[in-house]
């Protein structure tokens, strides 16, 4: 059980394109979280900043963190690694400071599996429909479709994982789906007992995108 003066974890999921980048520095912006800025093998992106979006890294320097245990969690994701470091995450939650994590389901699993004495909260992002996720891919990587379909071959599984996360939401509108998140996060520190989201209707919403 998380004491008062320690903070949460916040982890936030989703199929790549779904909005879970965009939410997290939202959360970190509006609510003062801090952002654990994962290591990654990947290419940065046109508009991407080194420290700021990702830690840039070579394949051998990450296999080197993983094999000296660095990594809180770390994934295989479209064939490139990404990791969270764990001195990093451990320290800013001792301090006080609350973590927002940007993730995918693999480094959730991980990051449960390890039964941290911190409280966690974990959040799965759908998108409103394929065809906006497929366009969001696209604008996101200029325009590149082989990218865009690639991330889109994945989603089929990706998407099933969200019956595994404590609150699911439908990312149909950025500032409405903020403030789903926003209360559920508020209501969870809290210790309030409520009902957490529509589980019929996010059932019949995934059935929907993957057919």
């Amino acid at each position: 059980m998380s004491e008062l003066n320690e903070g949460i974890i916040v982890i936030l999921s989703s199929p790549s394109g779904a909005g879970k980048t965009t939410l997290a520095k939202k959360i970190s912006l509006e609510k003062n979280f801090f952002i654990s800025v994962s290591h990654t093998t990947r290419k940065p992106r046109a508009n991407e900043i080194n420290g700021l979006d990702y830690f840039f890294v070579s394949k051998i320097e990450f296999e080197k963190l993983i094999k000296k245990e660095k990594f809180l969690e770390h994934a295989n994701v479209f064939n490139n690694y990404y990791g969270s470091l764990k001195d990093t995450v451990i320290q800013k939650l001792e301090s006080g400071v609350n973590v927002v994590f940007d993730i995918d389901w693999q480094g959730t699993e991980q990051i449960k599996q390890k039964k941290l004495k911190y409280k966690i909260i974990t959040i799965f992002i759908l998108p409103p429909s394929k065809n906006e996720l497929f366009k969001r891919l696209l604008n996101r990587d200029q325009n590149d479709k082989k990218i865009a379909n690639d991330r889109m071959k994945q989603f089929n599984r990706d998407v099933l994982h969200w019956k595994n996360y404590d609150f699911v939401v439908i990312n149909d509108d950025l500032q409405n789906c903020y403030k789903k998140i926003n209360k559920y996060i508020n209501l969870k520190k809290k210790n309030v007992a409520f009902e957490a989201f529509d589980k019929k209707l996010i059932k019949e919403h995934v059935k929907n995108l993957i057919n």
